[in-house]
């Protein structure tokens, strides 16, 4: 195999679940019958790589300064609902059961792996439940260790502010993840979400 083909094999494989001999067939594939296809690709994904960021509100990507979602003045502003993941967000919004907004951790807290509340953002969450009045928070990180050590955190650091804290937790099992859940499932869970008690409560 030439050296460029090698490279171009060695590069598909940054993308998660492809190894070596996907990334081969993914590479050959192009080259034989999507060259227009692959130079899109190329195309396009040096744009994303340029222009896609962070929303300054909500942490979701966008290309630009605050998303499509944070823009729509019809979302119900009092609800913020917080997910680990920009995939989780596609998925509730797939149950067409939520209407507030959104806050994108993009992570979990891990210690051991170095992120702390600092990496996920969390002071600028905290700030904005303190500054835009947030009546709700809704908790729906995914059911791990390191979800569940996130909703400790955030339930110690909103501890005596008028804010009511809720998680979902019908129809999502423990160790699953949002986005691989099915619609109905998620907005179940949505809809039989529970208050969480502060400490002081």
């Amino acid at each position: 195999m030439s050296p460029l083909i090698n490279e171009l094999v060695q590069a598909l494989r940054v993308l998660p679940g492809v190894g070596p001999r996907s990334a081969q067939r993914a590479a050959l594939y192009l080259l034989q019958r999507q060259r227009a296809g692959g130079l899109r690709l190329a195309q396009v994904l040096e744009k994303a790589m340029r222009e896609v960021a962070y929303c300054e509100c909500c942490r979701d990507f966008s290309e630009h300064p605050r998303c499509f979602l944070c823009q729509d003045a019809e979302r119900q502003q009092e609800q913020l609902c917080v997910v680990e993941t920009p995939m989780d967000v596609q998925a509730i919004e797939a149950s067409g059961i939520y209407r507030g907004r959104y806050f994108v951790l993009h992570g979990h807290l891990s210690p051991l792996d170095g992120v702390g509340p600092s990496e996920l953002a969390l002071p600028l969450l905290l700030a904005r439940v303190r500054e835009e009045k947030i009546e709700e928070l809704i908790l729906a990180m995914h059911a791990t260790l390191e979800g569940e050590t996130t909703c400790l955190y955030l339930r110690d650091a909103l501890a005596g502010l008028p804010v009511r804290l809720t998680r979902i937790a019908q129809g999502v099992p423990m160790g699953s993840d949002l986005d691989t859940l099915d619609s109905h499932t998620l907005a179940h869970a949505l809809q039989g979400r529970q208050h969480w008690s502060t400490p002081q409560e």
